[in-house]
């Protein structure tokens, strides 16, 4: 235990890779949209995208993680367990606090009217929706997938270089068509629509998480035979 919270430590050494800019990217997509949502004259709700940033940033924290961090902890002896723990359970508790931001700006967006301009960045229609534990759920799991990804490619990367790297890209990317091909010859797009339109956020959530652990299972058995 004390070598995986001394792993989240050294994950912290630089505090705005992990913490700063997380905060500065939503803060800065926030004003942004603001900005956009007072000029538009219309006294109605206002919608956008802008609250996704960071949670694509979430892979760019997966990648740093493996590649500027692991070589370094392996020249003090840390155990791949040990890191991976420590790593994983580190963006756990990122992930968890700015779940707790969108949580609370969406309840401040309620209580003044989006902002005073009918603007609302953190109450995405269907994703808030429901109940705040619902809410919650959809956005920590979204911002660990992210961050299991981007960690996984890093450490396929680690283990089979640019060549395995180049190899599960364009292999990711050839299933996904396959499905695609697959779906559309067998006229599936009416069952796969329907199924989506009886989702909730938190089945979603749900089947989102399941994914998230196979992903991370994938992750840790490629870290073990990983090299710095």
């Amino acid at each position: 235990m004390s070598r995986t919270v001394a792993v989240a430590r050294m994950q912290l050494i630089n505090k705005w890779t992990y913490i700063g800019w997380p905060l500065t990217i939503l803060a800065a997509s926030f004003l942004m949209s603001l900005a956009i949502f007072a000029l538009i004259p219309v006294q109605e709700g206002k919608y956008g995208g802008g609250s996704q940033a960071p949670l694509w940033y979430f892979l760019v924290l997966g990648i740093q993680s493996m590649t500027l961090v692991f070589p370094f902890s392996q020249g003090l002896s840390i155990s791949r367990k040990a890191f991976y723990l420590g790593t994983l359970g580190l963006f756990s508790l990122i992930a968890l606090g700015m779940t707790g931001l969108y949580l609370l700006g969406g309840v401040i967006e309620a209580a003044t009217n989006g902002w005073g301009v009918y603007g609302y960045f953190f109450k995405i229609p269907w994703v808030t929706d429901g109940p705040w534990f619902s809410t919650a759920a959809f956005f920590f799991v979204v911002m660990m997938f992210m961050f299991i990804i981007g960690f996984w490619f890093a450490t396929i990367f680690k283990r089979w270089g640019t060549t395995g790297t180049l190899i599960s890209t364009l292999g990711t990317g050839l299933v996904l068509i396959g499905i695609v091909a697959l779906s559309t010859l067998l006229q599936w797009w009416g069952v796969i629509g329907n199924w989506f339109t009886q989702q909730t956020p938190l089945t979603i959530s749900g089947w989102a998480a399941l994914l998230c652990v196979v992903l991370a299972a994938g992750s840790y058995t490629t870290l073990r035979r990983a090299t710095p």
